[in-house]
């Protein structure tokens, strides 16, 4: 069975040498498109999107969090006792809170 995939208009990439030829050949190739991509091009540029620089924000302001070691250890003995309470509606709160931050929202 032959499947053909169309390249939808994409730019076509060069292709990775087939394992046939010489190895000169092979080793040439691979000096050259190494020095190419160790080149840096006047015009390259990273721009992030915003929901990159939603989590990114969001890293941030959480990187001076201090862990609360007494409340840890609470819960984990609730856990272990069978005692922990899982407060659905509060957790469904703060989903909708980081849904909100995540896209941008206050």
């Amino acid at each position: 069975m032959n499947t053909t995939i169309a390249n939808n208009g994409l730019p076509k990439l060069p292709q990775a040498p087939s394992g046939q030829g010489s190895a000169s050949t092979q080793t040439a190739g691979a000096a050259s498109s190494e020095a190419a991509s160790t080149a840096p091009g006047a015009d390259d540029r990273v721009q992030l999107t915003d929901s990159a620089r939603a989590l990114q924000e969001a890293s941030r302001t959480s990187q001076g969090a201090t862990v609360d070691t007494k409340k840890v250890e609470q819960v984990r003995q609730a856990l272990a006792n069978g005692t922990y309470r899982i407060d659905a509606s509060r957790i469904a709160d703060r989903m909708m809170t980081l849904d909100s931050q995540l896209n941008g929202k206050s």
